[in-house]
């Protein structure tokens, strides 16, 4: 991960902005670029926009809303951290949702807050985030791992749905519960991104589940190969 850089008048905080709703975005935009330190760069109304707004402007910090028309803001930055490893992501949402928090840890977000913040805290936020830190309470993300990890293996042996992975989906199931990008885990693997989101798409099909977060569950409960031991594609 890349190391904070220092911030400035000069050189500030460059922030993208993604919200289905444009009075969102000028409201938004209007407190952060009041902030000496801070510049709104850019923003997006829908996760396509976003996906090609977003890595052309290099952000430092992205604010996504979660829910959105034609996605969500999760995937968003999953796919932007992909494409850009430095980013930190804001999550912006109007629902508390565990489901949610779950999977903006997973998809490596640096915070998750309610658009019920104060304006001041959430330009503390964006601070925060940018400094390389977490807006994500400790304790809380804490005990919803050990929620992900607390179902009980049926007997001794894996899951069924697992026997059904091919060795090169357990390796890249492993590393989704590692909490690695897209973009990681073609790098640990040595495969192209494109390949590796095939893989996903299969392995997500085998376990009959929709989401990320759904598999790393499963993936808690994989049986690790012997250090060293190599495995084909």
């Amino acid at each position: 991960m890349s190391e904070p850089r220092t911030v400035t008048e000069q050189n500030p905080i460059r922030v993208f902005l993604l919200d289905d709703h444009e009075v969102v975005r000028r409201g938004l935009a209007d407190l952060l670029d009041s902030e000496p330190d801070i510049s709104v760069i850019g923003d997006a109304g829908t996760v396509e926009q976003a996906l090609v707004r977003g890595p052309a402007l290099r952000p430092d910090v992205a604010v996504l809303d979660v829910r959105l028309p034609d996605g969500d803001g999760i995937s968003v930055c999953r796919e932007l951290r992909s494409r850009m490893p430095g980013l930190r992501c804001l999550m912006l949402t109007s629902f508390d949702d565990e489901e949610a928090l779950l999977d903006a840890i997973m998809a490596g977000a640096s915070g998750y807050v309610l658009k019920q913040i104060k304006g001041s805290d959430l330009v503390s936020a964006v601070r925060t985030v940018a400094s390389g830190q977490s807006m994500l309470d400790p304790a809380t993300t804490a005990r919803l791992m050990r929620s992900l990890r607390a179902e009980p293996v049926p007997g001794p042996a894996e899951p069924s749905e697992l026997a059904t992975l091919s060795p090169r989906e357990r390796d890249i199931l492993a590393l989704i519960g590692e909490g690695l990008t897209n973009r990681e885990i073609g790098k640990r693997l040595y495969l192209s991104e494109k390949t590796v989101k095939n893989h996903i798409s299969r392995l997500l099909a085998k376990l009959g589940v929709q989401r990320r977060v759904q598999a790393a569950v499963l993936a808690t409960h994989l049986d690790q190969p012997a250090p060293g031991e190599h495995r084909q594609s």
